[in-house]
């Protein structure tokens, strides 16, 4: 069966773009029910409006934001704009964050401490869209962006932890929202990296996931803004990592994703997308007996003399946790060996250590 083309969508930035249109050209006296917009490749495209009202000199228009198939935490929310005309001459554009969007709190993100939320390319947009509804009146206006219900949504992102508080940021690199793609992840990444070093951190730890982070955090207590959620995206993280100048990384995961770390070290695999290697099943997946088996070329043969069916490299821990501590403590130092030839091939840079966390969230060895 031919599968369905994944549909595109639009960002936070280019909704409210579209909503500060909308609302300056009810500011002149129009209704539009879709606004066009440019966008950063240069295309123009329309965007529907949701709601429009004008009361004197302020306008309010929103946009519905859709995300297409992606599975964007903000699908669906209204991206609200009120224009105020300040004054009739001067050109000024001053952006500020309304209910749901948030305020800039820690250096080392795109916008400064102090600012809204509103990423640069979403602000460029903004301007852009707002200058062509006025044809070149110099209107002095003041653009609140607000997403009601932002604040709330916001606590499920990372935005506390990169000082955004208040709600949700309004981004876009595109104005694009590509179904299921990593450009969110991986400028999540960037961001986290940068406000880290911006906080004067020389060390950071990269988790797989929120488990495993929150057992690092728990035992070790290290600064917020020294986690850093890299999820599959190894190779892109350490490459980053180093390329901020740190200097000692930490590695934390469960068994299978240092597993899979480490039977890659001395072969990583040629990965066609910018970002590199990644622990992604779609790169590879690391079944239960080819899990045994990698751990027979590291030199343990006899671990499991009647080798049980494992159908998952889970399963394979599992029984590794049954094991005397003599036993399974040279398995984990070995495999934690590996992964550090795998940081140093991609980070050279680097000091690295690895920590490795159970399936009940609990650290269980250290290299």
């Amino acid at each position: 069966m031919k599968q369905r083309k994944l549909r595109t969508g639009y960002t936070t930035g280019a909704c409210a773009a579209a909503a500060a249109k909308a609302a300056v050209l009810a500011l002149l006296g129009e209704t539009p029910s879709q606004v066009e917009i440019p966008f950063p490749d240069g295309k123009r495209r329309s965007l529907p409006v949701n709601d429009v009202r004008r009361e004197n000199d302020t306008a309010r228009a929103s946009v519905i934001k859709d995300a297409g198939d992606d599975p964007d935490i903000t699908n669906g929310v209204e991206v609200v704009v009120k224009v105020q005309k300040i004054r009739e001459e001067g050109g000024e554009i001053h952006l500020l964050a309304g209910e749901g969007v948030g305020q800039v709190t820690k250096p080392g993100l795109p916008v400064p401490p102090g600012e809204p939320a509103i990423n640069p390319v979403p602000r460029e947009m903004i301007r852009r869209a707002v200058s062509e509804a006025l044809s070149g009146r110099p209107w002095s206006l003041a653009i609140t962006v607000s997403v009601p219900g932002g604040e709330e949504l916001s606590r499920k992102t990372l935005n506390p932890r990169l000082g955004i508080v208040g709600g949700l940021s309004i981004l876009g690199t595109t104005g694009i929202v590509k179904p299921l793609s990593s450009e969110a992840w991986l400028a999540t990444i960037e961001a986290s990296l940068s406000v880290a070093r911006a906080m004067g951190l020389s060390e950071v730890v990269l988790s797989f996931g929120r488990a495993s982070e929150m057992a690092h955090e728990r035992h070790y207590g290290l600064a917020e803004e020294a986690y850093v959620l890299m999820g599959d995206f190894v190779e892109f993280a350490l490459r980053r990592t180093q390329a901020f100048g740190f200097r000692r990384v930490w590695l934390c995961g469960q068994w299978a994703k240092l597993l899979k770390c480490a039977a890659a070290a001395e072969n990583p695999p040629r990965v066609p997308e910018p970002y590199g290697f990644t622990t992604h099943v779609r790169h590879g997946v690391l079944r239960g007996r080819e899990a045994v088996d990698f751990l027979r070329t590291l030199g343990f043969n006899d671990l499991f003399p009647e080798t049980p069916s494992f159908n998952t490299a889970r399963e394979v821990f599992l029984a590794l946790e049954k094991l005397p501590p003599e036993i399974r403590i040279p398995v984990f130092r070995k495999v934690a060996q590996r992964v550090k030839q795998l940081v140093r091939g991609f980070a050279p840079g680097l000091s690295p250590r690895i920590v490795l966390v159970n399936y009940r969230r609990e650290i269980v060895f250290e290299d």
